[in-house]
């Protein structure tokens, strides 16, 4: 068949990987829609609504490593952003396409509708540059190839979003085939001098130090060391922390594994560790406010070798021009042996069982959590105090959890592990989180509904932002309760008292007993979501929730400095 630009765009999204994208219609990118499905090599994944579709296409790339969504201009494209922000925030390669005014309307003076009403239609792609690794606009059909293999390349290369305009009279207009994908999934040649140097440097550093201990931040995987990490670490003996938002990205079988450092709300026994050690080697960490604790944990200076993704510094001296992998792969071939943190034993949080008729706890309901979550399960851990529940789990080989600490825009988790299941149905996906962040974007579930993709949702029902009112009290905080159960039904399009043909499935859990049956429910809930709305004490959450949030509160509530 003739080849068009959306079909050069389908082609490229699938040579990189990509068996589904998302969408929402809009006139704009109707055409280019068109052409998508026409070029077949895709399935076309409907959202709700262009923040959950944004949302979800973060959660796919989470899965698949790249992700793509298609909205239309304005309306749409400026919705999507706050996704965009999220996946530039967390290191995601997300690519939203717009679609655009026809070409003979730039520049003619017209006012068009779905714009803020002035001729200039260039706004939308100035805006975007701020949240994006690049974006381009194509007008015609001539520069399209260049300006897609350009936008997938960088997105792939830095692990950022990225954005593509397509006019809508352009989408289906005749341009070159593809050639071989190679050069957008390849990465430059180290700096072979610069990557010795640091290695040289980095040597020296582990020389002089006895107790060296590993810190692994949330860039890790964005940074593809995972398994080259657990080589070093095995490698160097020594023991090995996590961040909280790299809850997953270390093995916790492993033998060197401590929990997850996080200052003074860290796993018991892992704050000592980390700040007994005469060297740590953090890689990848991110440390804002949330990771420091209101910045009282941070863990730089003379005694840290720190290795990011674009540069290794180290006794004062800092080095670029190779990948993380790169450099981890090399220091590990000439690592000595540091086994001296190693004492003691990582002793797992062991939360103890219920009075199976006792009003359901946070306590007992992470622990039955806890026990559903195999080396099959991917586990959403929503803003909140479910990162606390998710920190004081133990994850058998294979598990992983996903958070959004770094933007930390509450319900993303719902259109994200939505995204999510699509990406990777062959897993088991959970989802714990409160009801003030699912009612941002509770009609994800009618997706999930839709597609048949039994996600189990662990919806806390406490009447409120509970994570907000240990930080910053006051009746903003709290929200008008729904009936989370019934409202599947309402997803399933189901008639009271007929039967709808979907499955989504809700039910209520106010005592251990009644949350352990639900859980069997579910299990055998293939077809659709489950919810379970946990009844739960307001002021029922973890310690650690408390003492962060007092700790964030007085980090915010800092006085201006003087001038």
């Amino acid at each position: 068949m003739s080849f068009t630009v959306g079909h050069y765009l389908a082609e490229r999204l699938t040579q990189i990987g990509l068996k589904d994208h998302f969408a929402v219609a809009g006139d704009y990118n109707l055409v280019l829609l068109d052409q998508l499905l026409e070029h077949g090599g895709m399935r076309q994944i409907y959202s709700c609504n262009e923040l959950n579709c944004s949302f979800s296409a973060e959660g796919y790339a989470r899965a698949k490593g790249a992700a793509a969504a298609v909205v239309t201009f304005s309306v749409g494209a400026i919705s999507a952003m706050n996704g965009l922000g999220g996946s530039y925030a967390e290191n995601l390669p997300v690519i939203v396409i717009s679609g655009a005014p026809n070409t003979n309307d730039y520049g003619s003076g017209r006012v068009l509708h779905h714009t803020i009403g002035t001729t200039d239609y260039n706004y939308q792609l100035e805006m975007v540059r701020h949240v994006t690794c690049a974006a381009e606009s194509i007008t015609d059909a001539e520069s399209a190839p260049a300006k897609i293999d350009h936008v997938i390349r960088t997105a792939l290369r830095e692990k950022k979003p990225a954005y593509l305009e397509i006019s809508c009279n352009v989408a289906a207009a005749l341009c070159a085939r593809p050639g071989p994908v190679d050069s957008l999934l390849s990465y430059p040649a180290p700096d072979e001098a610069s990557l010795k140097a640091a290695l040289k440097e980095s040597e020296e550093f582990l020389a002089q130090r006895e107790k060296v201990v590993i810190l692994v931040g949330s860039k890790l995987r964005a940074a593809e060391a995972l398994e080259e990490t657990v080589a070093l670490a095995d490698k160097l003996g020594c023991a090995v922390t996590i961040m909280s938002a790299a809850k997953s990205f270390f093995p916790e079988t492993h033998p060197g594994f401590r929990g997850v450092y996080w200052g003074e709300v860290s796993s018991p026994g892992a704050e000592e560790v980390v700040k007994s050690a005469d060297g740590v080697i953090t890689l990848a960490p991110v440390w804002n406010d949330y990771s420091s604790v209101g910045w009282n944990d941070l863990i730089r200076g003379e005694n840290v070798l720190e290795v990011n993704p674009d540069r290794v510094t180290v006794n004062g001296k800092t080095f670029e021009g190779f990948r993380l992998k790169e450099f981890v792969k090399a220091l590990t071939a000439q690592a000595p042996h540091k086994p001296a943190s190693l004492t003691g034993s990582y002793e797992p949080v062991v939360l103890p069982t219920a009075n199976p008729s006792a009003p359901l706890t946070n306590d007992e309901m992470t622990r039955q959590i806890n026990a559903l979550v195999d080396g099959n399960t991917t586990l959403f851990a929503e803003t909140g105090d479910s990162w606390f529940n998710a920190t004081r789990m133990h994850l058998p080989e294979g598990a992983r959890v996903e958070s959004e600490m770094q933007w930390g825009h509450i319900g993303w988790s719902v259109p994200s592990v939505f995204g999510n299941a699509a990406g990777s149905p062959e897993r088991q996906h959970v989802l714990m989180v409160g009801d003030g962040s699912f009612q941002l974007t509770a009609q994800e579930v009618a997706q999930m509904v839709r597609y048949e993709l039994p996600v189990i949702i662990f919806l806390v029902n406490n009447y409120g932002y509970v994570i907000e009112i240990k930080i910053h009290d006051g009746p903003y905080n709290y929200i008008q309760n729904w009936d989370y159960a019934a409202l599947v039904n309402v997803f399933n399009g189901g008639v009271p008292g007929e039967a709808s043909g979907k499955s989504g499935l809700g039910l209520k859990a106010t005592t251990g007993e009644e949350l352990a049956e639900a859980i069997e429910k579910a299990k055998k809930n293939t077809r659709g979501p489950t919810l379970i709305e946990c009844k739960l004490d307001r002021t029922d959450c973890t310690d650690a929730l408390v003492a962060w949030g007092k700790r964030v509160a007085a980090a915010n509530s800092r006085k201006p400095q003087r001038s």
